[in-house]
């Protein structure tokens, strides 16, 4: 081919993106034991099916505002109120009305050796949660976790490259844990033990005695606690909530609360954890976890300011939580819509926003939560988490929230009950639908 003088000589035709092996884009080996089932397939495949147009009832998270309730008004006005003093970075600690205001209640809990330098806010408990662990673990170290958990617990653990070691709290003892069960698993390589009280996802209120025992083995072996009271204030009937920064003294404890479950704050983002026990001893750990809050500049601004409110106001969550009230009474149809089933037990929930309910061997014995769950979600509509989400060994439970009203509750009872009757019918037959129907 005659090519003219000055004329652009033409490149050939190879496509260079062709002839080059594509690689997969992996996920880091870091997330191999990293899980979050209540956020997980089941929740997209609810998604799906609700662009679908059918109905959702999504029992598989305790968001109150998916269900009517609203912040306190006191709260929305505070935030608005400071929306022009939340447009600049502030402490990497938090503000310091909102520290104080969780140094005032810690005092008036009992707890007297916290100050505004030992509080720090962040993100909602889940980012507290993140650091805390992050300043604390080397490679290896090992975090006593109860079983069932709240799974955020354990994925933070081993992000961080610590290894979750799981304390059972079992159904026939109301999920409370046994301290003795408990030493046995503290080895030279534990830091740290959770404490979730009261209990996601079990609503288990933990008496004092078995507080005061955890807090002595604790100090004992040395180890930091940590005390996830997100749901300090939601109990029920005679139960009492006791605060375990007021039993720990002789080693380092972090109390970790915010507005999200009380105060019905959720998208505020606004949690905290107050340092007590033994501070003195613990200055370079809570050095490092300033140096990790001062990398992510501050936590969310607006949300701060609603917090010398929420604590030093009115507590309304007091009227959910009586008779009558609410959550009392959603919680009272779980209670009973349980005790009519031919196949589901229940260890009576005390506190926090969940039921955990069990399927009886002895009317199931072939019963698999995650088929289960899929089954409901496709057949039924109705979204709930497996009680595998929550790291237990067994495979015959599901969590639910007590968030709706008693009468969607009692319709969801209904569809629960008819699926494990044909389940029962079907016996080793029953074959799960496809995710894809």
């Amino acid at each position: 081919m005659h090519i003219a003088e000055g004329a652009q000589r033409p490149f050939p035709s190879i496509n260079l993106i062709a002839m080059t092996p594509r690689k997969p884009l992996r996920a880091s080996d870091g997330l191999a034991n990293v899980r979050y089932e209540i956020r997980g397939k089941l929740a997209r495949r609810a998604l799906a099916l609700e662009r679908l147009g059918y109905d959702i009832v999504s029992l598989n998270i305790g968001n109150p505002y998916a269900f009517g309730f609203r912040t306190p008004e006191t709260m929305r006005l505070a935030m608005i109120e400071n929306l022009r003093n939340s447009e600049g970075y502030v402490h990497q600690k938090g503000i310091f009305p909102a520290r104080e205001a969780v140094v005032m209640q810690q005092q008036e809990r009992g707890v007297r050796n916290v100050t505004a330098e030992e509080v720090f806010i962040g993100n909602g408990v889940s980012e507290l949660i993140d650091l805390a662990l992050r300043a604390l673990l080397n490679p290896g170290d090992e975090v006593l976790v109860p079983s069932p958990d709240y799974p955020l617990w354990t994925a933070a653990v081993n992000l961080n490259t610590g290894h979750a070691v799981h304390y059972p709290c079992r159904a026939e003892q109301s999920f409370i844990p046994d301290p003795e069960e408990v030493e046995a698993l503290i080895t030279p390589r534990t830091r740290a033990i959770v404490i979730v009280n009261p209990n996601n996802p079990t609503g288990a209120v933990y008496p004092k005695g078995t507080l005061s025992a955890m807090a002595r083995l604790a100090e004992k072996h040395q180890l930091v606690v940590l005390s996830d009271e997100i749901y300090d204030h939601i109990v029920y009937d005679d139960a009492q909530f006791v605060p375990m920064a007021t039993l720990v003294h002789n080693t380092l404890c972090c109390t970790m609360s915010g507005l999200s479950k009380v105060y019905r704050a959720c998208g505020y983002r606004v949690g905290w954890a107050s340092f007590s026990g033994d501070i003195e001893g613990a200055g370079e750990y809570l050095s490092g976890l300033e140096l990790l809050s001062s990398l992510r500049l501050c936590s969310n601004v607006p949300g701060q300011w609603a917090v010398q409110t929420a604590l030093g106001g009115y507590q309304s969550v007091e009227e959910l939580t009586r008779p009558g009230g609410r959550l009392y009474e959603s919680r009272r149809a779980i209670i009973e819509a349980v005790a009519r089933s031919k196949f589901l037990k229940l260890s009576r929930p005390m506190g926090a926003l969940y039921a955990f309910v069990e399927v009886r061997h002895d009317a199931l014995p072939d019963f698999d939560d995650q088929a289960f769950a899929l089954e409901l979600l496709e057949k039924k509509h109705v979204l709930v988490a497996p009680g595998v989400s929550f790291n237990v060994p067994y495979r015959n439970a599901f969590r639910i929230t007590n968030l709706p009203e008693p009468e969607l509750l009692a319709t969801v009872f209904t569809r629960i009950e008819e699926l494990l009757e044909t389940q029962a019918a079907a016996g080793p037959d029953f074959k799960l639908v496809s995710s894809t129907a």
